[in-house]
């Protein structure tokens, strides 16, 4: 792995994540109560003792900024680092922002031309999954790859979102199609479950080979092309365009794997997580998720009934209080007799000081957290939210899209209160 070298794109706008991607960028948005969705690739290259990281980032990157720099840092005398390369005016590439993912990679070309670099491994900020990318290094070696593609089986139904690829007997990529729409299209890359089975992987109905994003590139071929090229997309342009020429390979994975792309894709995952099975684990000894040491103090549970809930640290549960298949971020306060089932509560960047506190009150003004006496349920509370007492946030009514009625909307049918929003006492939706 000393020959390799990891690039983290971090993705465009996140319109399908809005409001989470209102004030950050996606791969910063809170997981699981504690984490960043950053954390998951830079934790899977750090378990795979890859520790040469660039991080590309472009749109409202400064949490995501602050997060790297306070959380992965590495010894001085060890050659790792996770640099942050920032969307800038170049004198060679002009002043436009990042076109794509492999025009991302172009405009910072020339870090991959340094010495010591074999292998090019480029991965998404915003999946959650667990992986050893030595093995899709292994593989990539055995077949003599100019190009690998990490893959998963998917059934024809949910393949429709994804790049599919059509593989020979020996693994080798003969069509790719970046997603989709027609019949006839899944038809051309269709593979026969039998061939999935052969490879030790149960396929369960799953007829197609799916593109996780993750991409590995013999360094040379990869600066070539897209010095040689104006190609802006891997999916679209780059893979299509080398699967005759060029010796594109695929590596099976079959652990869990979810894309983070939607305001339900988020919420979903999230609170698979606090399940009585969760498809992910959190707590792997062996290969686990960092994050930013906080040094919070424990969290107080006065009296509250939790099931099915994951807690952060330092959080502030009161007394009759209620929590159902939920997940509580940090530094979260809940007042009494409070129902929550079925929801993220993102908890708050900093605790209040007494002088704070008494400042608000004083305005009638709601304190961080959430007050007496409220319903949030299957609803989304972004961080630093103020919400009041008796407040009722849930949708109710079963609408799927809602503009935003203050710091309150509705996507993909669920509920969300947009960061440092504030909904006073008695609010109801």
């Amino acid at each position: 792995m000393r020959n390799v070298i990891a690039l983290v794109l971090g993705g465009g706008r996140g319109t399908r994540l809005y409001p989470l991607t209102k004030y950050r960028s996606k791969p910063a948005v809170p997981l699981a109560g504690k984490y960043r969705l950053i954390d998951i690739p830079l934790s899977n290259c750090i378990n795979s003792d890859l520790r040469r990281i660039y991080v590309l980032t472009q749109f409202m990157s400064v949490s995501l900024h602050r997060h790297i720099r306070q959380t992965y840092r590495f010894d001085a005398f060890g050659n790792g680092f996770v640099e942050l390369l920032a969307a800038q005016q170049t004198m060679e590439q002009g002043t436009d922002w990042y076109q794509g993912t492999a025009d991302a990679v172009r405009k910072n070309i020339r870090y991959l031309e340094q010495p010591g670099i074999k292998h090019v491994l480029i991965l998404s900020g915003d999946q959650l999954y667990r992986m050893n990318y030595r093995d899709m290094l292994q593989t990539h070696i055995d077949a003599n790859a100019d190009a690998t593609i990490a893959t998963i089986p998917v059934r024809r139904e949910d393949a429709r979102s994804l790049g599919v690829m059509r593989v020979s007997d020996e693994g080798r990529v003969r069509g790719f199609v970046e997603k989709p729409k027609t019949d006839e299209q899944l038809d051309s890359v269709h593979m026969d479950p039998s061939w999935i089975d052969s490879r030790g992987i149960e396929s369960r109905g799953r007829e197609c080979l799916a593109s996780m994003g993750i991409y590995l590139f013999n360094r040379d071929l990869l600066v070539d092309v897209l010095k040689s090229t104006s190609y802006e997309d891997f999916g679209r342009e780059i893979f299509p365009s080398l699967i005759e020429p060029k010796n594109v390979h695929v590596h099976l994975f079959d652990g869990y794997w979810e894309d983070i792309g939607t305001i339900r894709a988020f919420y979903n995952a999230n609170l698979a997580l606090a399940g009585d099975d969760p498809p992910f684990e959190l707590a792997l000894p062996e290969s686990p998720i960092y994050s930013r040491a906080r040094f919070l103090p424990p969290s107080k549970l006065a009296g509250a009934t939790i099931k099915n809930t994951l807690i952060a640290d330092g959080c502030n549960i009161e007394e009759g209080t209620v929590i159902e298949n939920s997940v509580i971020g940090l530094r979260c306060h809940v007042g009494k007799n409070t129902v929550i089932k079925n929801s993220i509560i993102m908890g708050a960047d900093e605790y209040e000081t007494h002088a704070e506190i008494r400042a608000h009150k004083k305005h009638d003004r709601p304190l961080y957290g959430i007050g007496d006496s409220c319903l949030i349920e299957g609803a989304i509370v972004d961080k630093n939210c103020r919400i009041g007492s008796n407040v009722r946030i849930s949708n109710t009514q079963g609408v799927s899209t809602l503009p935003e009625d203050g710091d309150v909307s509705i996507r993909d049918g669920i509920p969300v209160v947009c960061k440092d929003g504030i909904v006073h006492d008695n609010w109801s939706m």
